[in-house]
């Protein structure tokens, strides 16, 4: 196997492209391609101060890395989360952050779960799910809740999140198979921000593979936290990235050509109307000032709330 660019030997085939590719050609042509999307899908400018939401993982970090490559001023935010899972996962997961933010001197906000809420997020999530479930939930209703005050407290213009193809592709299965209406809606590259206090929100890493974005991490010399979280082990999204990973098997390039094929038909008018509806319906919460959708005070608020009671 050749590289298309130079005839050497080359380190990864990607058969969806029909383009196979050296170390170094590899490692330009993730970045050109990354610079091409943040301008097809209008993301942000070289003016614009990005924040980067990193957990210590392969395509958070990578995207940081590529994003200071091209020039942009983008710093990070690793959001502590008080996971052990045996193997001390948010322990390792911020250790790596910031030796990857000191290596290449950069900028990293960390936000302790634990010490702003008194409490873990296993805790949460027992506090309030009263053990039943897993706590992804609470997770992410946190994380997000975090991620938009920061990026907006410190005035940062977007909030650039490592989602990658698989990510997305799995997503949009789910709520495709559920015809979850709303969340098709919102699915994008780039989440405008229709109301004050929220911040705008975009993916420069969702055309990319998984494992195109493993091999750049790993050539990168990157290094990253492979293990999952533990709470992910028998999730509804794994078990759609293997579905959908059968079908890429047999159909190279499906994951891609469903996730492009969806933001056509968007663009074609598919969800407008809910789109518009969407956009109108989002309140200020009482408490914290961040958007919501309930009136009154925002679901993370009511969490807190309920724990501290």
């Amino acid at each position: 196997m050749k590289c298309r660019k130079c005839g050497g030997k080359a380190v990864i085939n990607m058969r969806q492209h029909k383009l196979s590719l050296c170390t170094e050609h590899y490692l330009d042509w993730i970045p050109e391609q990354t610079e091409r999307f943040i301008t097809k899908y209008r993301m942000f400018s070289p003016q614009d101060r990005i924040l980067v939401a990193v957990s210590g993982g392969k395509d958070s970090l990578s995207l940081w890395d590529i994003l200071t490559q091209l020039g942009y001023q983008a710093d990070g935010l690793y959001i502590g989360l008080g996971i052990d899972g045996g193997n001390g996962y948010s322990d390792l997961s911020q250790h790596l952050s910031e030796q990857f933010a000191e290596s290449r001197g950069l900028s990293l906000h960390v936000v302790s779960v634990p010490e702003e809420f008194g409490a873990t997020i296993p805790e949460m999530s027992t506090r309030t799910l009263r053990g039943k479930g897993k706590p992804c939930s609470v997770c992410g209703l946190t994380k997000r809740h975090i991620m938009n005050r920061m990026a907006v407290e410190s005035s940062y213009d977007v909030l650039a999140t490592g989602h990658n193809l698989d990510d997305e592709a799995a997503v949009l299965f789910g709520n495709t198979i559920n015809w979850q209406t709303g969340f098709l809606a919102r699915q994008s590259p780039v989440l405008e921000a229709h109301h004050p206090g929220l911040m705008r929100k975009v993916k420069p890493l969702c055309r990319f593979y998984e494992r195109e974005m493993a091999a750049y991490a790993i050539l990168q010399k990157i290094e990253y936290v492979y293990e999952e979280c533990p709470y992910a082990i028998g999730s509804k999204s794994i078990y759609y990235k293997e579905l959908l990973n059968q079908l890429e098997a047999e159909r190279p390039g499906a994951k891609l050509s469903f996730y492009l094929s969806f933001l056509k038909a968007k663009d074609e008018g598919l969800f407008a109307s809910k789109s518009t509806q969407d956009r109108t319906s989002l309140n200020t919460c009482h408490n914290c000032g961040q958007p919501t959708t309930a009136p009154g005070e925002c679901a993370f608020c009511r969490m807190i709330t309920a724990i501290n009671r």
